[in-house]
């Protein structure tokens, strides 16, 4: 009996280790073939950093400039948007079409819009009150006797005033500029001091724009207003010297004209400081 069980207990015990050996070795398979699974303690790591969330990135640094400028630290002059605006009239009456704000560059004007340009300032309502004011100086100085006085001497002196601004409207802003290629209007400086706008202002009628924006003699206001003054001796009477009477309404044409670009350049300072762009 005991040798039996010693036999079988014998043969048991090789074939046990062997099963032991085997499921050891499959466990240590199954272990290699299956790394998607990491240990209990590193799943947990992995966990804990997914759902910690990242660290916001940096800020940009601020230009040097900006870190060191101060609220009460001195800015460059920077000069306003309004400086040297011009407006369509000046005290709601004067006509200020020809005027061009400082800083402002515009295309050419084509013939049409010169034409209309003349026409602008030669029929407007004010033209009519600024002709009638000459007219009544002139005849109080009795320039040409031979219009008489009272009403229809009147009459005569606010006739020929009238042919006088828009003969020479015509002939410098519209007729000559298209011969010339040049630009009629009046480009405001805006900036500087009295002085020198005033300079600029007056060397306007010697100096004016090409159509293509260069500097150029005014061969438009020299020429076109001597043009106009030898035009008007043609309706004025000719019991007078025509060659002093001539020049004599040729300079007072582009005097007229040297005043107006005054009133142009400083138009907006006034329009700003007195009347807060009222106008």
């Amino acid at each position: 009996m005991r040798g039996a069980l010693k036999d079988r207990f014998g043969q048991g015990l090789p074939a046990a280790i062997l099963l032991l050996s085997l499921a050891a070795g499959g466990s240590r398979l199954c272990a290699q073939q299956d790394p998607a699974s990491p240990p209990a303690k590193e799943a947990d790591k992995s966990a804990d950093t997914a759902a910690t969330p990242a660290p916001n990135p940096p800020a940009p640094n601020a230009p040097d400039g900006a870190a060191s400028a101060k609220p009460d630290s001195p800015q460059p002059k920077v000069e306003p948007r309004d400086s040297g605006q011009q407006t369509k009239r000046i005290l709601w009456i004067i006509p200020n079409f020809r005027s061009v704000s400082a800083n402002t560059y515009l295309p050419p004007l084509s013939f049409k819009e010169k034409f209309w340009l003349a026409t602008q300032d030669s029929f407007d309502y004010s033209s009519f009150i600024y002709a009638g004011i000459f007219a009544g100086a002139a005849m109080s100085g009795k320039s040409e006797p031979a219009f008489g006085q009272g009403a229809t001497g009147y009459g005569d002196y606010f006739g020929h005033t009238f042919a006088d601004d828009t003969v020479e409207n015509y002939m410098v802003e519209a007729v000559m500029p298209a011969l010339t290629k040049e630009d009629p209007r009046y480009y405001t400086l805006g900036t500087g001091g009295f002085f020198k706008r005033s300079g600029y202002a007056l060397s306007r009628l010697l100096i004016t724009r090409t159509d293509s924006g260069k500097k150029t003699l005014n061969l438009s206001e020299i020429v076109g207003a001597g043009a106009a003054a030898g035009i008007s001796n043609t309706y004025y009477p000719t019991n007078t010297n025509q060659f002093v009477q001539t020049y004599q309404r040729w300079l007072s044409q582009i005097a007229q004209d040297g005043l107006g670009n005054l009133f142009k350049e400083f138009w907006p300072d006034v329009n700003k400081g007195v009347f807060r762009h009222k106008y």
